[in-house]
This record gives C-alpha cells, structure tokens and sequence, in this order.
C-alpha cells in the first residue's frame, strides 16, 4: 500500500487528507491545533491516521503541507531583527512606499509602521542606472561600515535591495558575499534571488518580507521534517505555494516568500478541481476556517492570479493566487462595543481555548455558539469526535451579549450571524467589483471546516443561486495540496519598445528563462516527469504607468514574430478595458515563464446512484428568521448520486455541518458534491 498525504494547518483544526493510491479511497481527519507546540498536530495526526486507517507512516510515498508560519510572523510581527541595505540617499524607501493612505474614506488613517524602522536602514555607496551601467562603483567600505551598524543595533539579518539590481545585479551580488564572510552569522537577503522586478519599493519591500521571516520559517521546516521522520514518514515533505503550486520543504528554507500564503492558495486549487467536476464556468470559493474566510474567483475551473497580495499589513509583489481574507471564521468573537453595536471579529477563539460550546475553556461566544444557540450544530459530532457539544456553555456565553443588545437569547445568536454574514458581504462586493463580476452570475464553492454552515446565509445575500458543497469540505484544503502541480515563476526584465530591434534580447532573455526554470524544476526539485512551460510578458501602451501580463505563444519570440505579441497585447486590453489602439506604439516590461510538473493525480470514486427519497435520521428545531421551525437531519455518508431533498437541513458529517435554508432544494451529483439550488 502507498499513500498520499495532503495536511493543511488552521487556527482550529489541522486538517488531513489522504489518498490510496491502490483502491483510490481517500481518508479525511481533523486534530485540534496545538499552536504553541508547532508540528505536534501533525505528529499527532499521523499517529491517528494509523489508529483509524491502518495508514503505515512508513507507506505515505507524498506528503504536502501549507503553513502559515510565514505569514503569522508578519501578522504577529514575530521575525527577526531585520536590518535593510538600499542604495545611499534612497534610506527612505519603506517610509515613503507609494504615499497612498490606508483608507482614502479616513482622513486619518496611517500607513503601517515599516517591518524594518528608518534607524536599522543603512546606505551603500554605488549606483547602478536604470540600463544597468555603472554610474559609481561599489564602494566596499561603505558596505563594511553598515555591517558594523548592524551589529551595533543587534541586527540578526540583512536584506539587500540596490537601485535598478533587477538590471544588473553585481552589486548586489558582491554586497552579499561581503556579508557571507565578514558576519556569516547574519542571514542574508537578495531583492534580485526573490523577485527581480522594476519598481523599487515593491521589488524592496517584498524583499524584507522574505528576509523577515526566513530564519523562522527555515527553522520550522527543519523541526518538521526532523518530525516527520521521527513517526516513521520516509516522504521528502512538500509545501504549497502562493501560486497555487508545491515545491520541497527544502527548497522552502531559503525560497520562503513563495509559500508566505501557502494555506489559502491550497484551498482555492482544491476548489477549482470542485468546479472542474461540477462543470461550474465561474465561481468564487469561500473558505472558512476557525479565524478567517477567505474567498476568491474562480473562471473556466482555473483560479485567478495577481501580484501585490497583502501579508498583514504589507504587500508583496510575486504571483500569488489572489485571495481575500477576511476575519470572521467559527471561532470569531461576537462583542459590543462603547456604544452599544454588536461586532463579530476579528479576534477568534482559535483551538485553545476554542468556542465556548467546545468545552475547553472559551468563555465568549463565537459565531460556532450562535449556531449551536440556534440549533443547528449539536445533532451530531464535530471534527472526527475531537469535540464535544455542550449547549448550555454556548448559550450562556449568547446569554453575556444579549443583556447588553436588549434581545432574546435566539435573536442575538441570530444577529451575530447576521453581522457576520455582512461583513462578508461586504469583503465580498469589493471583490466582485474589482474583477467587474455580477455575484449572481457565480456558483458559491463552500468548503472549510465552517464554509458549509454559513455559506447558504451568505449566498441568499448576494443573490447567488447555486451552492456547490464537495464531498470533503472540511479538509478541501488538504486534498489541494495533494492535487497541486509542482510549480515555479520565473521573471527577467526587457524594459524597451517593441520593435524588431528587441528581437534578440527577447530570444536571449526566453532561452535564460527555460534554463533557470528547468534546472529549478530538474535538479533543485528533482522533478523526472514532463516540464510544461507557459510564457508570457508585461506589456503597456508608452507612456503608461502600469502594464498588462499579456499570454504569448513562444514560437513567437523564437519566430521573431513582434505583430502577434502586439495583437495579443491589443486582445488582452480589450478584453480588460474594452479599448485597444492598435496603432500606438507599445513598451515591454518584463519577460515572464511559469514551469509546471504535473504529478499522479487521485481519481474520486463516483457514487452509487438512487433514485429513492433519502432517508433522514432524525429531525431538530432551529430558530431561523425570527421562527422556530423544524429541519430534517441527513448523514452525508448515506447520501447517493441522483437523491434531492427540500431545506430547512441539516446535513451532517465528520468534517463540517452543512446548514440548508429553507429557501434551497438540494442534489447530490454523480462526484458526492451537494447542489443547493435556490428556489428564489
């Protein structure tokens, strides 16, 4: 036997899911969360995925993981101390980011305080110009006076971000091999090894993002794969990237700005697999976790991808997956402020103490407690029995916030997962907007540990008619990091008009590209299967400010045909913009190419068809719009392909709850997905 094993790591629950590759079953599991001993969760998971599945650590052959050990130490501003090298007279570069306010609605907003303060900002003596001559040469003194700066302030790393590096990179280069052996101790930080892009402040901040966090996430990996090892795991474990891909845990000790939003990109490739199957055109995916709901678009079964994703408060400029996050998850806290308005958010119980209904310690209410409150949680067990129910904790800790509102016990429960259910709305309609989409025009993909259970509430809001559950919501996370393509980007920049006279440069800079990329995907990963190669460029009109990444067919540059670039340009704009001026002369900014390996993918089980009314277990009473009234309870596990039922629902299972309004009819389809149909 051999298995395949994706583990996703939330604030609640660490999620498991796990692939037979002989018989194609796959297994699920949820373990609390243990985030003051990182790894032990998955230690334990594996122990209980032999107790329950007589999964031998010893056949697991794959193993994905998505942290979010990166990302919490921006959030939590837990990384190191971080010093910075720019180029002299540009110390100001983080200060002055792109003068934009936070909140153009407040005129009182701040920008958020630089991960690394104006004081630990030392400047090197060179200058390189935008076409990569040397203006000034190195001075290395300078660089040795700033290494001496950054012992004097305690610094623990140094990030590295020269003026114009992305072009030539010589200095930056020689700047870190004086650091490597003058303070070997210090961890070092190239802009040009992370993302070698014009524009400096992004190219710099998204440089100190990576330097920032590098030593812990590195000294994570490290305890987790000594871990993994220690129960018997021989599988080189696997992360998940921000582009939706994977890469070796290895490799993600030093390449740790590609994995910073590992856990949500994970999500959103297992829901574009749902929408594949469910043969969805456009969805958005909602995730919702212990902490957080995360959401983003999905169109032609293909998630979408963007640049200048936020890690906290600060952006960071590599393709990600575009995800929004947003801070309401089962375990968010409902309060009153001074005035007397109930919040929801964004402090979340996590797993310890957890929601109070969880008996562990919570003695405020979450939104998981108005939903028990309310009747629709409590039927059966929740993650794999590792909680029990206990109602009257989650009513009295309702009963705290109702005193203070001046409502029932069942309307405050019910007003907290109104607030909630808006403020998604809210985080939502920016979303939409962006991408100029209708919501109505969407499928709405629920998937995490409490997507099912709020995701009808929030689709009778926005209007969307249909609801696509898959059939292992809760760890859909977990089965996108199984299913994920060993992926990499790649970048290198042109900057020039295009004409025949770039020809050349085109050429060189694609066959530099491949080799970078292949040796990547070759020898660092050790990836034997086909290498697929998908070019694109950064083009624009001259004279704009911010271009289009625009497809192109790389027989083209290899044909030197520049018309077909420029008509995919003009195709792309149009598309976009709904103009295009096919005669104004056009820049190139960046070449870009994106390697993918594409490894054995599981097969789901198709379900064994019915055309029998479902039978239910059992029947509860919810209190729902201000009634009481009645919903029958259905076990997923004895639901067939082909069965329909009516809401008001509860469909029950080990991973999550799915809670159906009455507004919904609901179909189970030939993959196990339920489809709730809006009768509205």
């Amino acid at each position: 036997m051999s298995y395949r094993v994706g583990v996703d790591i939330g604030g609640t629950f660490t999620d498991f899911c796990v692939f037979d590759e002989e018989t194609g079953t796959v297994h699920t599991l949820k373990v609390l969360s243990t985030p003051d001993n990182p790894g032990q969760e998955v230690v334990d998971g594996i122990r209980a995925l032999e107790s329950r599945y007589s999964v031998s650590p010893s056949a697991i052959t794959y193993f994905t993981h998505g942290t979010t050990v990166g990302v919490n130490s921006v959030i939590q501003r837990k990384g190191i101390n971080l010093c910075l090298f720019t180029t002299a007279e540009f110390e100001d570069v983080l200060e002055v980011a792109r003068l934009k306010m936070p909140d153009p609605y407040d005129l009182f907003s701040r920008r958020a305080a630089p991960l690394v303060g104006r004081e630990k900002v030392f400047g090197i003596k060179e200058r390189v110009l935008f076409d990569g001559s040397v203006d000034e040469p190195l001075d290395e003194e300078s660089v040795r006076a700033a290494i001496q700066g950054v012992r004097d302030i305690g610094g623990d790393g140094i990030a590295i971000a020269l003026l114009h590096a992305y072009r030539n990179p010589v200095h930056e280069q020689r700047v870190a091999e004086i650091i490597r052996s003058e303070a070997p101790d210090l961890a070092v930080t190239c802009a040009g090894d992370v993302w070698p892009v014009i524009r400096e402040y992004e190219r710099t901040i998204t440089a100190v993002v990576a330097g920032y966090v590098q030593p812990r996430v590195a000294h994570y990996l490290t305890a987790f794969q000594d871990a993994l090892k220690s129960v018997g795991v021989p599988a080189e474990p696997m992360l998940t990237k921000s582009n939706g891909g994977v890469m070796t845990a290895e490799l993600g000790k030093t390449e740790c700005a590609q994995m910073l939003l590992s856990g949500t990109a994970s999500g959103v490739i297992g829901a574009a697999s749902i929408a594949r199957s469910a043969k969805s055109e456009a969805a958005m995916s909602l995730d919702i976790g212990g902490t957080s709901a995360d959401v983003a678009i999905i169109r032609d079964g293909a998630p979408q991808y963007g640049v200048g994703e936020m890690i906290g408060e600060f952006p960071i400029h590599i393709p990600t997956v575009s995800v929004t996050s947003i801070g309401e998850g089962g375990g968010s806290i409902a309060w009153v402020d001074p005035q007397g308005v109930l919040k929801v958010g964004p402090e979340s119980a996590g797993s310890t103490p957890g929601p109070a209904c969880y008996g562990r310690g919570g003695e405020r209410p979450t939104i998981t407690d108005a939903f028990v409150t309310n009747g629709y949680l409590g039927a059966a067990a929740l993650g794999y029995s590792a909680v029990e129910i206990d109602t009257a904790r989650a009513e009295a800790t309702i009963d705290t916030v109702a005193g203070k509102v001046g409502l029932s016990r069942e309307d405050t429960a019910e007003a907290i997962i109104r607030v909630a259910v808006s403020g998604m709305y809210l985080e939502v309609s920016k979303l939409v907007s962006r991408h100029g989409i209708d919501p109505r025009d969407l499928d709405l993909i629920a998937f995490g540990g409490a997507g099912p259970m709020m995701a009808s509430f929030l689709a009778r809001e926005l209007g969307m008619r249909r609801v696509i559950v898959p059939a292992t919501p809760g760890v859909l996370s977990a089965y996108g990091g199984i299913i994920a393509d060993v992926r990499n980007d790649f970048i290198q920049t042109i900057y020039a008009d295009l004409n025949d006279g770039v020809v050349d440069r085109l050429k060189d800079g694609l066959q530099a590209l491949r080799d970078r990329a292949l040796h990547w995907l070759k020898v660092e990963h050790g990836f034997d299967g086909e290498a697929i190669l998908t070019v694109s460029a950064d083009l624009r009109y001259r004279g704009q400010s911010y271009e289009i990444d625009t497809p192109l067919d790389a027989a083209w540059i290899e044909d030197a045909d520049i018309s077909a670039v420029a008509e995919a340009f003009h195709r792309e704009h149009a598309r976009i913009y709904e103009y295009a001026d096919d005669t104004a002369p056009l820049q190139i900014i960046n070449l870009r190419l994106i390697v993918s390996g594409v490894p054995p993918k599981p097969e789901i089980t198709r379900l064994e068809e019915s055309t029998d009314d479902p039978v239910p277990v059992g029947e509860t009473s919810i209190y729902c719009d201000g009634q009481r009234m009645t919903a029958l309870i259905y076990p997923r596990a004895e639901l067939k392909a082909g069965q329909s039922f009516q809401g008001p629902a509860i469909v029950t299972q080990d991973d999550t709850t799915t809670c159906v309004l009455p507004n919904y009819s609901v179909s189970v389809d030939p993959l196990g997905n339920l489809i709730l149909n809006s009768k509205a």
